[in-house]
């Protein structure tokens, strides 16, 4: 049995790069540009939007926020949804690739909001069949520090804020106890498709020459059985990085 990859990062700043490589306004070097035209868009966009960098903004600014955003906040996070190379070649061959995607899709936005998804890519021109997830961090309700916080006695109150405000707050949703959730509730969904969770407890480790070149060829069973999500084999990069 293969393994289910979830890979969630903190996006930096508007993620320019990282949207030339999604929508391949840049040609990636480990791309087939024989196959980019099978690259599929999966999330339709709002009128007058027109690529990810705006889909963005667009929820951002009709989300019903009340407090200015800052320069520094996370406006959104990049996910990367995938599984072991061989068995999504499986996947596809068998014809079920659509359904996975539909799937995968289903499992974001019911975790963290139909809205807030913006944008996700098919990308079928690299090793491994994967999808390219963007999620925008709207929240309600209270801070987790408020929520462990409590007031002092003999401490001047202050009116408390809306507990149900709209919030952007990518630290909520990155919670480590919420990251292991995040890993257990969509390997669950991927059983269906032959796809097991990691190993728990695993570290996140660079890895040799010697490794990469086996998982970049495809073999990468040995290192899977230590839970060790493959996005280099998806990427090209020398790094494995655990599930949670």
């Amino acid at each position: 049995m293969g393994y289910a990859v979830l890979n969630i990062k903190k996006a930096s700043g508007n993620d320019a790069a990282t949207s030339a490589h999604i929508e391949r306004t840049i040609d990636p070097k480990n791309a087939d540009k024989t196959r980019t035209h099978l690259n599929k868009e999966l999330i339709h966009f709002p009128d007058d939007v027109n690529n990810r960098t705006e889909a963005i903004q667009y929820r951002i600014e009709h989300a019903g926020i009340a407090r200015k955003i800052n320069t520094k906040q996370i406006r959104a996070l990049r996910f990367m949804l995938t599984g072991s190379s061989e068995d999504m070649k499986r996947i596809e061959a068998s014809g079920k690739l659509d359904e996975w995607c539909r799937d995968s899709l289903d499992w974001v936005r019911e975790t963290f909001g139909k809205d807030n998804l913006v944008s996700a890519v098919l990308h079928l021109d690299e090793k491994t069949p994967h999808i390219h997830a963007t999620v925008v961090p709207i929240v309600t309700g209270e801070r987790r520090k408020a929520k462990a916080t409590k007031p002092e006695e003999g401490k001047k109150k202050y009116r408390k804020k809306n507990p149900n405000a709209v919030r952007l707050c990518a630290d909520d949703v990155m919670a480590r106890d919420k990251l292991e959730g995040y890993q257990d509730s969509y390997a669950e969904r991927m059983q269906k498709y032959g796809l097991q969770r990691g190993v728990r407890g695993s570290e996140a480790r660079n890895i040799t020459t010697q490794q990469c070149g086996a998982v970049a060829g495809g073999n990468h069973r040995g290192v899977q059985r230590q839970g060790i999500s493959l996005h280099n084999s998806i990427t090209g990069n020398c790094l494995l990085k655990t599930s949670i």
